[in-house]
């Protein structure tokens, strides 16, 4: 992240949560499940009830739910959340259908109509399934409809899946270009250290990269849960540099969030609304591979107007075809961009650190532009890339 980038201001406040026209909300599985692992309907019906009452202002709803895989385990007489994914599945497949009757129950009774939409990573990352999930969404809301949201775990592998719904979340506020997102967790926000430890802050408010500097998070969620307060921060970074506000609350929070009231953690705009096309470039498509590039080249492709040129690469890791998006990174392995490169990881290592007229010259026209067209370019902050 360039000096600049870290001590950028956010814009906005929780008014802008509080007057939102179209709002997204995300509860996670321990927000949704008792002790026993079982289905709290009455925290359901909670949620529903004030969720419904910002619906009657003329507010559009997504609701981002999890909880399919732990309202599957009392049914299934299991002790616990399954660890193998088999099981995991066969949990999320008995569960998503009792998680929707509720659902579809709770709002029913406000005169809400809801409609399920299960995704994958795959529905991200390949460019048409992208739009369509976008035009479902967009479609469902256009008829009044409530939008119920869940990864599809019954068919997702390790290989092809969020990890996450706060991930999900966050991709979904973009597709439907929501002014707002609310993440409900069950914790009472984003504390500078574990909230269990003495002396742990509740941070009323992020407006700058720089403000999560000295903040100490786990990876680990709860029990029934796959995320923790990283994903959820991620989450927020998605939303928040793609123009939507944010907050993150505690379930039981969740009508003073909307309604602006100082509960949980506000994270400020950091960017303006980007278009559908680079929020998949930056986080939604799968990255195929890597180039590493010098230090001239991450400071040219970070300041935001340069495409990255041959020149400015050190070296090629991994398979891709021209027209894959590709990660940008340094020599430490920091992400600074991602992009859609303009050749095969084969044509590379002959163009690496040569100049375009050089190029030009000894391999005729075609070879002498960018690797990574400026256009075809997002600055991605905070990501390690894969090894």
């Amino acid at each position: 992240m360039t000096a600049a980038a870290a001590s950028a201001v956010g814009t906005g406040s929780r008014a802008d949560v509080a007057k939102a026209r179209r709002v997204v909300v995300k509860i996670g599985s321990s927000s949704l499940t008792g002790a026993d692992g079982l289905l709290d309907v009455d925290a359901l019906h909670r949620l529903v009830e004030v969720l419904a009452a910002r619906r009657a202002d003329g507010t559009q709803v997504v609701l981002v739910t999890s909880g399919a895989i732990a309202a599957g385990v009392g049914p299934l007489g299991l002790s616990g959340r399954p660890k193998d994914l088999a099981t995991a599945q066969a949990a999320a497949s008995v569960g998503q259908g009792l998680l929707v009757a509720r659902y579809t129950q709770a709002f029913g009774a406000h005169g809400l109509r809801v409609g399920q939409v299960l995704l994958t990573v795959e529905d991200t990352v390949r460019r048409g399934h992208y739009r369509n999930a976008q035009r479902t969404l967009e479609t469902l809301l256009d008829l009044g409809i409530v939008p119920i949201v869940n990864e599809n775990d019954t068919v997702a592998t390790h290989e092809i899946r969020f990890g996450d719904n706060d991930r999900l979340a966050a991709l979904v506020s973009h597709l439907v270009r929501a002014d707002a997102m609310v993440l409900l967790t069950d914790v009472d926000g984003l504390y500078d250290a574990p909230p269990s430890q003495p002396g742990a802050r509740r941070i009323g408010e992020v407006r700058s990269p720089a403000d999560l500097d000295d903040v100490e998070v786990t990876g680990r969620g709860s029990s029934v849960g796959t995320g923790g307060m990283i994903t959820k921060l991620d989450a927020a970074r998605i939303a928040s540099a793609s123009g939507v506000a944010v907050v993150l609350a505690r379930s039981d929070q969740v009508a003073d969030a909307l309604a602006g009231e100082d509960v949980g953690t506000f994270f400020a705009i950091l960017g303006k609304r980007s278009s559908r096309r680079r929020l998949w470039i930056g986080y939604a498509a799968r990255s195929q591979g890597r180039l590493v590039l010098d230090a001239g080249a991450v400071r040219a492709v970070q300041g935001g107007r340069a495409s990255l040129l041959p020149a400015g690469v050190l070296r090629v890791e991994g398979e891709f075809d021209a027209g894959d998006v590709v990660d940008l990174v340094t020599e430490e392995g920091r992400v600074v961009a991602r992009g859609i490169v303009a050749f095969d990881a084969s044509e590379l290592p002959q163009l690496l650190g040569r100049s375009t007229h050089d190029l030009r010259a000894d391999l005729g026209e075609g070879y002498d532009r960018e690797l990574v067209h400026r256009d075809d370019l997002v600055l991605v902050r905070g990501r390690r890339a894969a090894s």
